[in-house]
């Protein structure tokens, strides 16, 4: 986390060589291209479906193990799996875009703060007011700080290189084929449950973070916080976004979520929190303070925890 949060991934090497993760979504892509096939029934589809994560998660898997087990033969093998590990994580990334967000709007440029947040979202920007724009914003960097950072980093120290690998393979897979739409319904079930699963324990732990830290911050209101998971994290229609939305929503006084608009098509959601519907660019730089906290914390528990566990016995 370290690595990543002083160094990133450079641009440079996105040009030369890809991401990680976009070679995982080519692996994904194609799979869908050769397998997906729109005249086949349901049933099939769904079928296919589970093949398709079934040679996804074996190929990522087999590939990360490899390299894990090479690096650790290297001279400074752990610090050269860190660095390979660092790529599958992105605390520099989502604050950027956040980021980004917020300055269009502190600069009034409205057009702007939709071009950014799309980058970040994936429902309709071009009709988000600017209050939209920056629920939009928190609303993804609390979802993102689960899925993006704490789930990567739990399934790391659970399984080394291999667990945070599959994870970024199945968290991409439910980005690219989970959706609910004529072409995916079937062909991505199995993508989205298991996707749903391996959050199961980040997303919990992503709002206990964000409350941790909001108990830190003097504008934040970690009761508040608490109070909103309890009562409406379970209502969100995913099993696992609403509890980091909640949190973050009850920390900063905002009421989040709610209907939204996908593809043209109007998604009824439940609110996260109470408070006010009329985010601005202020509330997004209030969030992304609430959030290095929360990244703060994560980082400092696992480096105890590192500290027990390699203490002479």
């Amino acid at each position: 986390m370290l690595i990543e949060l002083c160094l990133g991934y450079p641009q440079r090497l996105v040009a030369a060589i890809g991401h990680p993760v976009t070679w995982i979504g080519g692996l994904i892509g194609a799979l869908d291209r050769c397998l997906n096939r729109g005249d086949l029934k349901p049933g099939r589809r769904t079928t296919l479906g589970i093949i398709s994560i079934i040679i996804l998660v074996g190929v990522v898997g087999a590939i990360a193990f490899i390299v894990e087990h090479e690096l650790f033969r290297l001279p400074f093998g752990l610090l050269a799996t860190a660095l390979a590990a660092s790529t599958l994580i992105a605390q520099r990334s989502l604050y950027r875009h956040v980021a980004n967000v917020a300055t269009a709007l502190e600069a009034k440029d409205l057009s702007a703060g939709r071009a950014a947040v799309s980058h970040i979202v994936g429902r309709d920007s071009t009709t988000l007011d600017a209050a939209g724009v920056a629920r939009a914003a928190i609303e993804s960097l609390a979802e993102n700080f689960s899925d993006a950072i704490v789930a990567p980093v739990v399934w790391l120290a659970i399984a080394g290189l291999p667990g945070a690998a599959l994870y970024k393979a199945i968290n991409t897979a439910d980005s690219m084929i989970g959706h609910r739409t004529e072409r995916y319904e079937a062909f991505g079930w199995a993508a989205a449950r298991l996707d749903d699963l391996v959050n199961l324990p980040a997303s919990r732990l992503a709002a206990l973070l964000l409350i941790g830290a909001s108990a830190l911050r003097p504008q934040s209101s970690a009761a508040a916080a608490w109070r909103a998971v309890r009562r409406d994290a379970s209502r969100h229609r995913s099993p696992n976004a609403g509890y980091p939305e909640a949190a973050m929503a009850g920390a900063l006084g905002l009421s989040l979520a709610g209907p939204r608009v996908y593809g043209g098509m109007r998604i009824d959601d439940a609110l996260m929190g109470d408070g006010r519907r009329d985010a601005e660019a202020a509330d997004i730089r209030r969030a992304l303070a609430l959030y290095r906290w929360a990244d703060g914390i994560l980082i400092a528990l696992l480096a105890v925890t590192a500290t027990i566990l390699i203490a002479p016995k």
